[in-house]
């Protein structure tokens, strides 16, 4: 097909970020080198919150220092949940972030503790004092909620994106937080806010929960998405979706894409390298569907 599709690791962030067993340092950079060496090049590699509230991520200055120094040719971004995390941010020399917030108000309260009003006063304030960040608006629960479920409409995630369009967002991805999305969907949804907002850069970020993850993302990609958010191994999943299996798995994702002759700019034997050395050292919910398979061979 011939067509680039950027591959954005998240792992560091949401395959880590609930897990109870402090990952060291050390083993988080040498996932991170490892991500990076498979030619991976946009990394969410950590987020600015309080350690009380994600232990996980307390080593965020820390990683974050050395991530710039060692690899000044990838993007790093963080996820900040308020205009504290874009400050400090900002001020290690970040210059994208990620922020999140519901479409689900529900979800919006449950996850990060403020009403939809609140949250884009926040955003406003990050805006305000840093005009010159890249935000990416991560839309959770895009396709649907534990609490209030699927989202029927595509004009409601139209809708609701406007208000934060209009202050100058021109990234979102739109995250199936919760494995819900179906691929008549998501086709719906992408090509309704693709429609309505051509200048703005969408991307996807599809859990796996119930084995839709693949599909989802194809769809996606055929519907005009051009950046895919994964995971290495899959690790992760919602903590208000009990028994989720997690995050579509980057090598699994790599391995169709390269196979369907689209240029990722991943190596897929590198990546699945990567997969299986986590898997040794992190005792966490693994979805890749490569994790267990030694060599891939050509059928004859």
């Amino acid at each position: 097909m011939g067509k680039k599709i950027e591959i954005i690791e998240v792992g560091p962030r949401d395959g880590f970020q609930n897990l109870k067993d402090y990952i060291s340092v050390e083993d988080k950079l040498k996932v991170i080198d490892d991500i990076v060496s498979s030619g991976v090049k946009h990394i969410e590699h950590t987020s600015f919150v309080s350690p009380k509230a994600i232990p996980q991520l307390k080593d965020a200055k820390e990683i974050t220092e050395i991530v710039l120094k060692k690899y000044p040719d990838v993007e790093f971004f963080p996820l900040v949940p308020n205009l504290y995390g874009a400050k400090m941010a900002w001020e290690l020399g970040l210059k994208k972030v990620s922020y999140v917030v519901s479409l689900s108000l529900s979800h919006n309260k449950a996850n990060i503790n403020r009403t939809h009003e609140e949250s884009f006063e926040e955003f406003k304030k990050i805006r305000e004092n840093y005009p010159e960040l890249n935000i990416c608006l991560d839309l959770a629960t895009a396709f649907g909620c534990p609490f209030e479920g699927k989202v029927k409409d595509p004009n409601e995630v139209v809708a609701f994106l406007k208000a934060y369009i209009d202050l100058g967002v021109n990234n979102v991805c739109l995250c199936d937080t919760i494995g819900i999305a179906n691929p008549k969907q998501v086709r719906e949804i992408v090509t309704a806010v693709k429609t309505s907002y051509p200048e703005v850069e969408f991307e996807v970020h599809i859990h796996d929960t119930r084995n839709m993850g693949m599909t989802n993302t194809l769809v996606a990609i055929e519907a005009g998405i051009t950046k895919i958010q994964s995971t290495l191994g899959g690790l992760g999943g919602c903590p208000f979706a009990p028994g989720a299996s997690g995050n579509l798995a980057t090598e699994d994702v790599v391995f169709m894409l390269n196979e369907m002759d689209y240029e990722t700019g991943v190596d897929f034997e590198k990546i699945v390298s990567a997969a299986k050395f986590e898997n040794t050292i992190i005792d966490g919910t693994f979805s890749g569907h490569n994790l267990n398979i030694e060599k891939i061979t050509e059928c004859k």
